[in-house]
């Protein structure tokens, strides 16, 4: 067996030698923090009656990753895949299920963020000290966040805490030149006040981005490093039982180098901004109500060798959502409306046809999630109606059969669609402003465990998609596009088997997962781009006294690099190894070994990868 099908085995072979939700739990013991899933239902579910695929990243399993971002995070998970053009700070995308990162609906704390240029989130600014916790729901949920949501939802939440005013601080540094620092405080500053505030900086000199074959309009030996300063604040005040009000605040900044040829120090800086005021009310003992009004901002600004760009996309939307109990059962009832506007300059001169352009989409959804006995179901329907791509309605059932207090097997239905992005409707000489959003039908089928320390969960599932926008030769475009054009021409089937699973022997914790999948475009009949067929984790971890010593593998099968599956991506294995050490209560020392056997990998053609680096640090406060 060679070497790079070793994780993939070693896996399998995890997987099927016993039962685990790998969604429900990466640590020693399933806790509070990860029993629950918000994200799936919009409402608080207990983890055991979730029905759509989902997983947890607990703050525990964060402050343990020693990751230098989240999407180095991200792609610790099962049913997840990335690319990035070189090392944290550059630009990346995250794939679930084999959908493009601009097939997923990124949230932080309740507000969807976003570029309405490109699609999807810019990783690159989503500051990873400033999160508690990270819900992955995989398949599509535009009958319940509407548009984009074709591979999942991703939703994070920021750091917060109740209890004594009491502060939270870490520090660390590593390979690279690398330093973070973060503090904050967090509690209740009265019996119905409560407030979290945190501040973190994080910055390395990098490694060059770009390699030689890059060609010489992208490569540059030099180091390209970044600086991602961050800041959020929540206040919540609780008006009396069961009726609260709040206010939430996000912002970073990422001041990160890129290459883009050898005559110029190119620069990207990216900012993220999120503010969001909300109430939440329980009106009698079946009906609560929750409002949000919320503010969010992507903004980049270039400076590279072929010129100077501002790209801006600013989101403002209003929720308001009624949750009514009937028995054990759950009627929700949604009304939305966001409002996307980009402001784009280039070189000095503003971008024809998408700077100042807006949309409008008003949305109303309804969903009803039912229990009873070892029956388990959920249904929802959704309109979203834009100004202008017009009316898209979606929905989705599920059904869940307990066939014992461990053993549960979920069968469900769904659609989604995709908007087009402003660049696919009106960047000059490419945008056709007729484009049609993108479609997908779902299908999929579970089994999930879960007993003591064991869990288990295996998922098939296959989503097809019609209607893909993609860039099409001249032939398939309108008059005047000799160049191509973005259209509505391909169809693709995203199909796979996603197996994840965690148990515990005495002291010894072992986790894994392996996704088994076949993302294809059916019109070309070719392999996605920077997708592989296979990819698993696999990791082990002994506790003893205050310490915990970790092994962790990633494999992943070869990929291609183009629509055309001309140029191969190898396929890669990492090995890290991590310690953490209890030294006084509240107080944790990281060590983390990343690519210990230091493996040159791709995860784009010609872009550099970290090799073999360590990262030290403390921890007071959160985990």
């Amino acid at each position: 067996m060679t070497s790079a099908f070793k994780p993939l085995a070693l896996s399998l072979a995890i997987a099927a030698a016993f039962p685990s939700t790998f969604a429900f739990a990466q640590t020693a013991a399933v806790g509070a923090a990860s029993s629950v899933v918000i994200t799936a239902g919009r409402q608080t579910q207990a983890a055991k009656d979730v029905l759509a695929d989902n997983v947890v990243i607990t703050a525990e399993d964060i402050a343990r990753s020693g990751a230098a971002s989240v999407v180095d995070l991200l792609q610790q998970q099962r049913g997840i895949e990335i690319t990035r053009n070189g090392g944290p700070g550059t630009s990346s995308s995250v794939f679930l299920r084999g959908g493009s990162n601009a097939q997923n609906v990124v949230l932080i704390d309740g507000v969807r963020i976003g570029s309405s240029t490109t699609g999807g989130a810019t990783w690159s600014s989503i500051p990873l000290s400033q999160i508690d916790r990270i819900e992955v729901v995989y398949g599509p949920l535009s009958s319940l966040y509407g548009a984009d949501a074709m591979g999942g939802v991703i939703q994070v939440f920021t750091k917060k805490g109740t209890g004594v005013l009491s502060p939270t601080m870490s520090a660390g540094l590593g390979s690279y030149d690398t330093h973070k620092l973060h503090a904050g405080i967090f509690g209740s500053v009265a019996n119905n006040l409560s407030l979290s505030l945190n501040a973190a900086r994080e910055e390395s000199d990098g490694f060059s981005a770009s390699k030689p074959g890059a060609g010489t309009f992208t490569y540059n030996p030099d180091k390209d490093g970044y600086k991602l300063d961050s800041f959020n604040g929540r206040l919540v005040w609780e008006i009396s039982k069961g009726y609260e009000l709040g206010a939430s605040i996000l912002h970073s900044r990422n001041d990160a180098q890129f290459d883009a040829g050898a005559s110029k120090d190119d620069r990207s800086v990216s900012k993220l901004e999120t503010i969001a005021v909300f109430g939440r009310g329980k009106f009698t003992d079946n009906w609560s109500a929750f409002l949000q009004y919320a503010k969010a901002a992507d903004k980049g600004f270039t400076d590279a060798s072929y010129g100077k760009s501002q790209i801006d996309t600013h989101q403002d939307s209003l929720s308001f959502q009624n949750d009514v109990r009937i028995g054990k059962d759950v009627l929700q009832l949604i009304a939305e409306t966001r409002e996307e506007k980009v402001d784009s300059v280039s070189g000095g001169i503003p971008s024809v046809g998408i700077n100042g352009t807006k949309r409008t989409t008003n949305s109303f959804a309804a969903s009803y999630v039912f229990k009873h006995d070892a029956h388990l179901a959920s249904a929802s329907l959704r309109n979203d109606r834009s100004s202008q791509y017009g009316s898209n309605t979606t929905g989705s059932v599920a059904y869940g059969y307990r066939l014992s207090d461990a053993l549960r097997v979920n069968a469900s239905y769904g659609t989604s669609f995709r908007a087009p992005t402003y660049n696919e409707l009106y960047y000059q000489g490419y945008g056709v402003a007729t484009n049609k959003p993108e479609k997908a039908k779902n299908a999929e089928i579970g089994v999930y465990f879960e007993q003591g320390d064991t869990q288990l969960s295996a998922v098939y599932y296959q989503n097809k998609a019609t209607d893909l926008l993609v860039s099409a030769g001249s032939k398939d475009c309108p008059a005047g596009y000799s160049f191509g054009c973005a259209r509505n021409v391909n169809k693709a089937t995203l199909s796979g088997l996603s197996i994840g699973g965690t148990t515990r022997f005495a002291d010894l914790t072992v986790r894994g997962s392996i996704d088994i999948q076949d993302p294809k475009d059916d019109t070309a009949n070719k392999r996605l781009a920077r997708r592989a067929k296979q990819h698993g984790t696999l990791a082990a971890e002994y506790s003893f006294a205050n310490a915990k010593l970790g092994v962790e593998a990633i494999y992943s099968g070869d990929r291609y690099d183009d629509a055309a599956n001309t140029k191969v991506l190898g396929s890669y294995n990492l090995l890290n190894l991590y310690a953490t050490y209890e030294v006084a209560k509240n107080t944790t020392v990281l060590a983390r070994w990343n690519n210990a056997l230091n493996k040159d990998y791709e995860l784009a053609r010609n872009y550099a990868t970290a090799g073999s680096n360590v990262f030290v640090g403390v921890n007071y406060g959160f985990k």
